[in-house]
């Protein structure tokens, strides 16, 4: 079947074609004959809508969009057809891919696309759910697995991670919201940056902070698992460079191959049926040594460097995912 397609994603013009995950989306969509338009979130607009004779609502949700084509040519990716207005009820598929940060923005974004979210006349696929993304920011959502995770606190309260400190010692600090591994720390037991730390982030900010552990076999790679519709189907291993405690490759981290262990398959396992039940069909999780610490559902990267060492199809398997949901509901 051939399948219009919208793509909500930050400029196409600027990605990276050998390493963008919605690139390689894009270009298997459009191997498959799927029609393709891509615009910014800042192009949506909302309103009634028009009620046609037979009781359809359309043109609820519309988007200033472009109609595209890709290739992988370095310095001519893309090419657009002229500017249009469209009605994203009138799409097969929504793909949600713009960054975080995740804040009222991003937020306000999932709110609209609620409004035609679904299969049917007048209704889009969206990819994922929004109202699933919107509940489960990422390092949230994984505290609903405490089992599987290091010890974690995420608070406001500046005693509170001061004990943790002094319970584990070493520690990393992150901000919930974040992206690509900005503003995250790690703080030794000895360092005197540690209330500078809170002071700048309390300061600048209204939102509490995650503490977890250090988990020292970061050093040997923090593996990236990519789930579809709950299902592994690969992961790759991102080492960080050297003097460098984050392992995103944003800020140098370096790719490897990885195998899937019983542990990971475990972990899999456990947060899958969730992942399913709740329309997050691509899916990055992040898994240190034995433990879980993230779970990515808002724009998931690795697609492209998980096909090099595997030699699969990533981002076909994903289509066929967002097929099978088409056919069912």
């Amino acid at each position: 079947m051939t399948f219009r397609i919208a793509v909500q994603m930050d400029p196409l013009e600027s990605v990276n074609i050998d390493g963008d995950s919605t690139f390689a989306l894009m270009l298997e969509a459009q191997r498959r004959g799927y029609e393709l338009f891509v615009y910014d979130v800042r192009g949506l607009r909302l309103n009634e809508g028009a009620v046609t004779a037979g009781g359809l609502v359309t043109d609820r949700l519309q988007a200033t969009a472009r109609p595209a084509r890709v290739q992988r040519v370095q310095g001519d990716h893309a090419r657009f057809g002229p500017e249009e207005l469209i009605d994203l009820g009138g799409m097969d598929v929504i793909l949600m891919r713009q960054d975080p940060p995740f804040d009222m923005g991003y937020i306000t974004a999932t709110h609209m696309l609620e409004h035609v979210h679904g299969v049917g006349p007048g209704r889009a696929l969206v990819v994922n759910d929004p109202r699933s993304v919107r509940d489960a920011p990422e390092k949230l959502l994984v505290m609903h697995f405490p089992e599987l995770m290091p010890p974690t606190l995420v608070t406001w309260d500046v005693q509170a991670i001061a004990a943790f400190r002094a319970r584990h010692g070493d520690i990393i600090l992150k901000p919930l919201y974040g992206n690509g591994g900005a503003g995250i720390f790690r703080i030794r037991e000895d360092d005197e940056n540690f209330a500078s730390l809170l002071e700048m982030h309390f300061s600048r900010s209204r939102e509490p902070l995650m503490a977890q552990r250090y988990e020292p076999q970061v050093r040997f790679g923090d593996k990236r698992i990519i789930l579809v519709d709950g299902e592994p189907i690969g992961a790759i291993n991102r080492v960080p460079a050297q003097g460098e405690a984050r392992s995103n490759m944003h800020v140098g981290g370096r790719a490897e191959r990885a195998v899937l262990t019983e542990r990971d398959r475990e972990i899999c396992a456990t947060i899958g049926p969730h992942l399913r039940e709740n329309g997050l069909i691509f899916v990055g999780i992040d898994v240190i040594g034995a433990s879980l610490t993230e779970i990515n559902v808002t724009s998931p990267t690795g697609l492209q460097e998980l096909d090099r060492f595997e030699g699969i199809n990533s981002a076909g398997l994903i289509w066929d995912a967002i097929e099978r949901r088409l056919a069912r509901e």
